[in-house]
């Protein structure tokens, strides 16, 4: 059973940087595509990025150009690195693994104006 823990966020000026980490136990973690989410208060669940196994990167449209999903096989990690931070990428951001449906506990961001 794969298990997930997110790390890094926390409270940045817009214009800033920040950079998730999210920490994978499990033997086939590398095998799983792993994506990132986020959810603002009062609002669903909403896509982020993903990294399948094999490298091959998607993102939302929102943040496009901004962030980058990145996975390190040996590490059992994909981070988000996220650059060019608005007041409303202001979310909590969740991990994911496509193949076994786990979710981290999340990670919160707020970037103040």
């Amino acid at each position: 059973q794969v298990q997930l823990v997110e790390s890094g966020g926390g409270l940045v000026q817009a214009g800033g940087s920040l950079r998730l980490s999210c920490a994978a136990s499990g033997s086939t973690f590398s095998d799983n595509t792993i994506g990132w989410y986020r959810q603002a208060p009062g609002k669903q669940r909403a896509f982020v990025a993903a990294v399948n196994s094999r490298g091959v990167t998607n993102y939302a449209d929102s943040v496009k150009g901004r962030f980058t999903i990145s996975r390190d096989n040996a590490k059992n990690t994909v981070y988000l690195q996220m650059n060019s931070l608005k007041p409303d990428d202001t979310a909590a951001y969740y991990c994911m693994s496509y193949g076994t449906a786990v979710w981290g506990q999340g990670t919160l961001v707020t970037v103040s104006p």
